[in-house]
């Protein structure tokens, strides 16, 4: 178990390498840095020789060597295939060892199996917006996984049945954040970021120029996604949903996080919790952030390496919520 554990948790370490080597890497403009998978222009790294150089350009006219972004996506091509393996390695390790659990090593190992997928797809697919958003969404999925098979190896809670009725509020704050992750993602797929410079929704005149319909228009078809395809129009709808979207999203989570703070009785609760909110606020000062300082780098990793975080720290404290009928069966068990 101790082993397991030690596993899963370095595991979530490289998974958050990962996610802010991607997030790096997308806001670099760097995702079409090697325009070919797994490799990068038909070489295992970068091509700096002159003759490498040579055959890359003549393989890919279109796209010219600039050694700075290539390597960019190829880092983080190695730090995620060395994750591939750990969790690899995570799953064999259960079945042989006999550990338990099995189910989340399992879907592991089928989600970066997708995840990997989806990464060639980006490529192939030249950043087809929804392709790059489901990246990130799988990305999320399997630090939020890892977290829960960790959490399977630590000492199990008594019950705790002064949580009891928050249940219902608990499933709602975690797709509430899953929905509003999936609409920056998207925001990000189409460049949408700088859509929209101006405190507190956008430039005047926005709400004449929202533009639902094109705003989540998949745009199937293009031969190419960098830096996007979407109108002015729909790029601002994207944005200013995603900044109602994280008001909305900040406001409930701050209504469960409290309830939980004062019901929970659990030091590994109340921990957690404190931890979310201080998540919760970084996040929504890093998004204030990103629009007063236009988008700095290091502001616009940091905003998707919180977000991740966050979401890691709400499903551990979903589990912990019990529902009602569980309850009921180990009060039944006791007596």
């Amino acid at each position: 178990m101790t082993r397991q554990r030690w596993l899963a948790g370095f595991a979530i370490i490289l998974t958050l390498g990962v996610i802010t080597l991607g997030a790096y890497t997308r806001l670099t403009d760097a995702g079409l840095g090697c325009p070919d998978w797994p490799g990068c222009y038909g070489f295992l790294k970068v091509p700096q020789q002159e003759h490498h150089i040579a055959q890359a350009m003549q393989a890919f006219p279109d796209r010219p060597v600039h050694a700075e972004k290539a390597w960019n996506e190829m880092i983080h091509r190695y730090f995620a295939g060395t994750l591939g393996l750990l969790i690899a390695f995570i799953f064999i390790s259960s079945w042989w060892r006999s550990a338990k659990p099995k189910l989340l090593p399992s879907i592991l190992v089928v989600l970066v199996i997708f995840q990997a997928a989806l990464g060639m797809w980006t490529v192939t697919l030249n950043l087809l917006p929804l392709v790059v958003m489901g990246h990130l969404l799988g990305g999320f999925a399997i630090l939020s996984l890892l977290a829960l098979y960790w959490l399977k190896h630590q000492p199990k809670l008594p019950a705790q049945p002064e949580l009891i009725g928050l249940k219902p509020l608990a499933n709602f704050a975690v797709i509430l954040l899953i929905v509003q992750i999936a609409l920056g993602g998207w925001t990000a797929a189409n460049y949408a970021a700088l859509a929209c410079i101006e405190l507190p929704i956008c430039e005047p005149g926005w709400l004449q120029r929202m533009d639902l319909v094109a705003a989540f228009d998949l745009h199937l078809g293009h031969d190419d996604y960098e830096y996007g395809v979407m109108s002015a129009e729909a790029r601002q709808t994207v944005h200013i949903l995603h900044r109602f979207g994280a008001l909305i999203t900040v406001s409930v989570l701050a209504i469960f996080l409290w309830q939980l703070w004062q019901r929970a009785i659990q030091p590994r609760v109340r921990k957690l919790t404190l931890i979310a909110a201080i998540l919760l606020a970084c996040q929504f000062c890093l998004g204030l952030m990103n629009v007063v300082l236009h988008l700095p780098l290091a502001n616009a990793v940091a905003h998707n390496v919180v977000a991740a975080n966050l979401l890691m720290v709400l499903v551990l404290l979903l589990v912990q919520v019990p529902s009602l009928g569980s309850t009921r069966s180990n009060h039944a068990e006791h007596k």
